[in-house]
């Protein structure tokens, strides 16, 4: 009786969503072969039955930017961090000299990624992916631009002018938001990191990593960022800019935005309202 109610709750939905389907809504979307493509995304968005589930998504991404694209996913890791900022949820002070000295260091093989969804993690899994070597902010790539992409990843300031946001910026790439908001977007960061507001915080960050061979807590210099009003600048660059698309695949509302724009855009609305909540 359960088996049969559990088949039911899969299968009785609409007509499955093909690799197939998911090339024609991305092209549909804008997707072009030749693009520079950073996915955010969700899997349980689509809502639907996907035969392959993420690998099916991910050989979609794949064939839609055709051999002379280059495809980019987040493979965050934020677990491997000073332990004293941590409050989603916080752990007892007296843990943060353990977690210092036994977290494993960070390695692009086998760390994994932390909430960035399983169609980022099956691709950061996927042979020829490559990986840049921050313990935090890392990303992977893979096609034609991937090595340029990724490399001289700094680890102060991850998200920043020297990441790979900034390489796809330079790049002319694009952003494609698959089921997710611009919370999610990680470009609004690379806004954040070159907008200036008075009151601009530092953290002092660590994280353990892999030195000459030997496990060691590194620390370095980070901006505390603040996602509270990505949605709200997103969704203002939408109704400014036309080159933005959207559409659904199954019920996954894709949107695809130039990512040098959005960043551009956003530099200037981070600014403006960080002025109007200065003392006056």
């Amino acid at each position: 009786m359960g088996r049969e109610l559990l088949a039911v709750s899969i299968y009785d939905q609409e007509w499955p969503l093909t690799r197939a389907d998911i090339v024609k809504g991305l092209q549909d979307v804008g997707v072009r072969e030749g693009m520079t493509l950073l996915v955010h995304s969700s899997m349980k968005s689509f809502n639907r039955w996907i035969p392959g589930k993420s690998q099916a998504v991910i050989e979609a991404l794949e064939e839609a930017i055709g051999p002379q694209g280059t495809l980019v996913m987040p493979a965050q890791t934020g677990e491997l961090s000073e332990p004293s900022h941590w409050c989603r949820p916080p752990v007892p002070e007296a843990w943060w000299p353990i977690i210092r000295a036994e977290m494993p260091p960070y390695r692009t093989d086998l760390t994994a990624t932390r909430g960035m969804g399983v169609i980022a993690e099956s691709f950061r899994c996927q042979d020829g992916t490559l990986r840049s070597n921050h313990p935090q902010t890392s990303f992977t790539a893979r096609g034609p631009l991937a090595e340029t992409i990724l490399r001289e990843h700094a680890l102060d300031f991850g998200l920043g002018d020297q990441s790979p946001l900034a390489r796809i910026y330079e790049h002319g790439g694009y952003v494609l938001l698959l089921g997710v908001d611009h919370r999610s977007n990680t470009s609004l960061h690379l806004a954040e990191n070159r907008a200036s507001w008075p009151g601009k915080h530092l953290v002092r960050q660590g994280a353990p990593m892999l030195v000459d061979g030997v496990r060691q807590w590194v620390e370095f210099e980070e901006f505390e960022y603040d996602d509270s009003d990505f949605n709200e600048i997103g969704e203002a660059f939408e109704q400014m800019y036309p080159d933005v698309r959207s559409g659904r695949i199954g019920d996954c509302l894709a949107k695809l935005l130039p990512q040098r724009e959005l960043v551009d855009f956003s530099i200037e609305r981070m600014t403006a309202r960080s002025s109007e909540t200065e003392p006056q």
